[in-house]
């Protein structure tokens, strides 16, 4: 996949655009304005994720305690969408610049004709020099079709538009190499694997202001390696901080992508960026290869064991010797079939009645497969 060398797509997160008091910060939307206009005047194009929507919608409403109930929710997105819009219409119209607004849900992007619908709004947009402002469809949203955190939605987005750089504002400097609040903690500068130490010092849950924490930041990126795009995450409110990264500044946690290995079709993307795996796959040295360096279908044989129960076409995750998530996938069999299985050849399983099937088709296909290093 060729990705346009300056389009940019910046996520910009609750904690970010809003105030202590949990009301938008319309100077800071400002500030993100004069920012990314003398970039569109350098030839780049620029696609906004924004939160926000809730946040702006119950400050509108005067609730000060965010609610529980899903029909609030959704009552205090469908005020605050129209307000959050308006207000990135003012900011970048005093630049001359128009945007719009883009409500996805996961059933926009489910299947390959609503991802393409989607992908070619978006490009459409861009060419008509429009900065899109991109949020989750929180008002009709309901679990099954949510993406759950707009860092999920903005490595989406990054694909849907060939992106070269997602940049996600956050309200921290970058990824710690521990708990930010232990004495001794550092940034992590370049991230080039996102193996199980990257993912345990990702911590949880970040502040309440939003749904995503570093742990959905540090996964976001995951996918955006696979996919061959550079992924930064920065304080959104350093002085001139989209400026810098968009320049190529080394700023905060960079996550730099190796050589693409093949391209992330929809079925794929739905796959790496779709909610918590049923249970997990257990691989010898000799599969996590051929996986990694050949796009390879999951054989039997090079299955050491299984994690968890699981039925078929349920999605499990792939992982090494050493307990890193290489992969994910669609399952062709269940947890108890695939145990059954775990190491033989296809004339072993030819010639056991209980496993034959498995002889005539992966335990995953390639199809239904991504790929994660």
């Amino acid at each position: 996949m060729a990705h346009h060398a300056q389009r940019i797509v910046i996520k910009i997160g609750s904690s970010t655009l809003t105030r202590t008091d949990s009301s938008i910060d319309t100077d800071y939307i400002a500030t993100i304005a004069a920012q990314i206009s003398p970039l569109i005047e350098e030839g780049f194009e620029v696609v906004i994720v924004s939160s926000g929507a809730i946040a702006c919608g119950l400050e509108k409403l005067g609730i000060e305690t965010r609610p529980d109930d899903m029909p609030s929710l959704q009552a205090a997105a469908s005020v605050g969408q129209s307000a959050l819009a308006k207000a990135y219409a003012d900011a970048f119209g005093a630049y001359g610049l128009l945007t719009s607004l883009v409500l996805l849900t996961r059933r926009d992007t489910a299947d390959r004709s609503a991802y393409l619908h989607a992908r070619d709004t978006l490009s459409q947009l861009l060419a008509f020099g429009v900065v899109p402002v991109v949020n989750e469809n929180d008002t009709v949203s309901v679990e099954q079709i949510r993406f759950g955190d707009n860092d999920t939605l903005a490595a989406l987005v990054a694909v849907l538009v060939d992106a070269s750089l997602l940049l996600i504002l956050s309200d921290i400097d970058g990824l710690y190499d521990r708990d930010p609040s232990a004495p001794g903690a550092e940034i992590i500068p370049m991230v080039e694997r996102i193996d199980r130490a990257i993912i345990d010092i990702s911590g949880g849950a970040g502040t309440t202001a939003g749904s995503g924490g570093m742990l959905t930041k540090v996964l976001a990126a995951r996918v955006m390696m696979a996919a061959g795009i550079r992924t930064a995450i920065v304080n959104g409110r350093s002085a001139d901080i989209v400026t810098k990264v968009a320049h190529g500044a080394l700023v905060g946690t960079v996550f730099e992508p190796r050589s693409l290995k093949h391209e992330i079709t929809p079925r794929k993307l739905w796959l790496a960026l779709g909610d918590s795996t049923r249970g997990q796959i257990v691989v010898d040295a000799g599969a996590a290869a051929a996986l990694r360096e050949r796009g390879s279908s999951l054989l039997s044989v090079g299955i050491t064991h299984v994690e968890g129960r699981f039925d078929a076409d349920d999605v499990v995750d792939i992982i090494d010797a050493k307990g890193n998530v290489i992969a994910r996938g669609k399952s062709s069999a269940a947890s108890d079939l695939i145990s059954l299985a775990c190491g033989m050849d296809r004339d072993q399983l030819a010639q056991n009645r209980l496993v034959c099937d498995l002889a005539s088709q992966p335990v995953i296909h390639r199809d239904d497969l991504i790929v994660f290093e």
